[in-house]
Formats: C-alpha cells, structure tokens, sequence
C-alpha cells in the first residue's frame, strides 16, 4: 500500500471522479411518438387513391387481414328455411368478435360517410326525407367493370363496358362509379368462398357492390323494407354484416292477397297484439295475430301444391340479435316475399349507446342500379370523417364530390 504524507492529505485531489456506469439507451426505450389526432399507427400498405374517391382510403392492417383470412367464417351458417319463401344463411359469428370489433372502428375511421336527405312524394306531398344513418357505396352494376391500366397497380383502375372492354360513353351514368377499396374487396371475396362452401347460392355469380351504414347509437335505425329493386334482378343473394354494437334484426312476411299472391307494395300486417312464440334456435318471434279468412286482401294464405283451396300458414315474424360479426345471408326468393328492419334499441348504457356498422354486399345487373345506390348513399351533400377526439362523424367539406 503507497505511503501518503500529511500534505498529500489536505491537498485536494486533482483526479476526477468516477461516474457510475450507466447502461446506454436504446432505441426501442425512448417515448414513442405521439399519435396525431388520437388515430392508432398501423402497420399498413400505401392506402388506395382514385380519382373518384374524395380521400385516400387505407388498406387494412395487417392482424385484421389476417384474421379475415384465416378465421373466417368463425362458425357454419344455420340454415333458416321454416316459413314460406324464406330462404336464410346466419353465421353466429361470421368474423370471431376481436377482429370484427377491430374492423368495425378501422371501417369507421378510415371510410368517408354521407349523410342523404333527398325528397320523396306521397300521393300529392312531397316530404324531406333525412336518412337516419350514414352511409356510403362502392362498386358498379355487372355492365361496366373496372380494369387496371397499369399492370398490377391497384390505383390506376378505370371503368370499362364489361363486354367490348371499351372505356364508357360520358352518359351512360349520372353518378361517379368507385371501385371497392382494398380494405373491403378481401371482405368481399371471403364472402363469397363462404357462400359457396355453404351452396348458398349457385347461381349468384358475385358481388359487384358493397354499401357501408353506420348508426351512431340505438336511436339509428331503418324501417321495415326490402331489396327487390327489379335493377337487382331475380332472387337476389345479399349478405348483410353486421359489426359494433349489437342490434335486433327483424323480419315479417310481405301480406297476401287473395289467391295466395304477395302483395309487394304493401307493408306488414303485424300489429301491436301480436304475441311472443319461441324462434328458430336463438331467435325469437311472434306470430302474425292479423290473418284473415281466404280469399280478402290480407288473408296470410300460401297455395300448397295439389290442394284447393288455398292453405293457410301460420307465418311468424323473426327476431335475431346480431353482434359484432354476425352475419345473414339473404337469398331466393326471400327479397320479394319478405321485409326487414333494424329498429331503435333505447337505453343510456350498455349496447344501446354503442355505434354499429352494417356492410351489405349485393348484385346490380343494370346501370340503373348503379345511379339508384350513389343518389340514395352518397348524394350531392357534404363528406362526413369519423373524429376520434370528438366521437363522432364530422362534417370535412361541402360537397360529395
């Protein structure tokens, strides 16, 4: 051990002191970088650009595609059939209930929305009519088709005629076609595998439109109608996907007229007596309480074959709680005999405050289909984006473009 002297011992010292050893700091550990308006980073492709969307839509991250690729469907369908002219396919779920439920606040975020008003007229008075939901429409009637222009790039589509593969007379549409973005047009096509794993149709040679409803909360809703617009052809497939919140779907009987013939102007003639019977399955009913005798106008009568006179059914309305990735297929001859309704589910808490998404894919044969969906779903209004700090649809400018 070195001797120090008495001097040495006040004298301060002129060495620096040692620093403790620190461990250096890594890349990963540093704070991440603030998300800009609250909407998550995902690790996606280049978004889609077109000249007729109004914003770059972007493509799905990459566990939502996965999951849709691969989970999907989450259960077989139940085939719903009991009851004259219905013909059903329910998936309890379609989409496992993380995915859908990632999905559905993707779709919200990420897909312009409209909010219609248009005119209607009822006999001799013209109404204002404010679509209660937002929605938007992506596709093009079997007619037209949309072809790439530059080998595999997905953003240089243009609409051809789907026979000459010549581009379109400037006339023939009133709207601006757009293609199904990518984010949709895998939903689309995984649709369809399930619809043909499950011979829900052999006919239906695809889908060609998808249409986009989003209700902000149960007091969203749409009354009793169906889709059997002659611009959709005979028995139509549609697939109707529901994501977000839950909701009650329902279904009734278009009413008969004598001789067993639907009557397809008219509305239901469920009234507010009816009574609760048990469903198919999970679902519930109630049985139609207005049938009359055969032979008057809304007698709920079906001809059987090889009997006279006409029988009479006992027809029952349905009633389905759809969740988040739950999905109906309706087809044959569903759409011209039968109508269907999402009504207002009440309550301050729980699913009924919650938002919901339904996607609806179908078939237009005519361009008559196409100019019908883009008037009724996108309008000439404002273009409304899903706010993630205010929590709700904003309008982003003043026209549909």
């Amino acid at each position: 051990m070195a001797k120090r002297t008495l001097d040495a011992f006040f004298k301060p010292s002129t060495t620096t002191p040692k620093r403790p050893k620190t461990e250096p700091i890594e890349s990963h550990s540093a704070i991440p970088a603030p998300k800009l308006n609250n909407i998550p980073i995902e690790d996606t492709k280049p978004p889609n650009q077109h000249p007729s969307y109004p914003i770059p839509i972007a493509q799905l991250p990459s566990h939502i595609e996965v999951g849709l690729e691969h989970a999907t469907p989450a259960t077989a369908p139940r085939e719903i059939n009991n009851q004259p002219h219905l013909d059903l396919l329910h998936f309890q779920p379609y989409i496992p209930r993380a995915t859908a439920n990632q999905l559905f606040k993707f779709l919200r975020r990420e897909l312009p929305f409209y909010r219609v008003q248009y005119t209607a007229r009822r006999g001799d008075i013209e109404m204002q009519i404010n679509t209660p939901r937002w929605t938007t429409v992506f596709g093009v009637d079997e007619t037209s088709t949309f072809i790439q222009e530059q080998g595999n790039n997905p953003n240089s589509l243009v609409l051809v005629e789907t026979k000459t593969k010549t581009p379109i007379p400037k006339t023939k549409y009133q709207c601006t076609p757009r293609p199904i973005p990518a984010c949709l047009d895998l939903l689309r096509k995984q649709v369809e595998a399930a619809n043909a794993t499950a011979n829900a149709d052999t006919k239906n040679p695809g889908y060609n439109f998808c249409l986009v409803n989003y209700y902000a909360s149960g007091e969203d809703s749409i009354a009793f109608h169906s889709d059997d617009e002659r611009f959709l052809g005979p028995e139509p497939n549609i697939a109707s996907l529901s994501l977000g919140g839950e909701r009650d779907f329902l279904m009734k009987h278009k009413p008969f007229v004598s001789g067993g013939i639907v009557n397809r102007t008219a509305g239901g003639c469920v009234p507010d007596t009816a009574h609760a019977i048990s469903g198919l399955g999970g679902t519930s009913a109630t049985r139609e309480s207005c049938t009359v005798s055969s032979g008057t106008s809304n007698s709920n009568t079906v001809s059987s074959p090889g009997s006279r006179p006409a029988a009479t059914v006992p027809l029952q309305q349905i009633k389905m709680s759809l969740g988040s990735g739950d999905m109906v297929v309706m087809r044959g001859a569903t759409q011209s005999n039968w109508l269907h309704s999402i009504p207002k589910r009440k309550g301050k808490a729980g699913e009924a405050t919650r938002g919901r998404i339904n996607i609806t894919f179908r078939r237009a044969v005519v361009p008559g289909g196409t100019d019908n969906y883009y008037l009724y779903n996108v309008g000439s209004g404002g273009m409304y984006r899903w706010d993630e700090v205010a929590r709700e649809m904003v309008l982003r400018d003043g026209s549909a473009g």
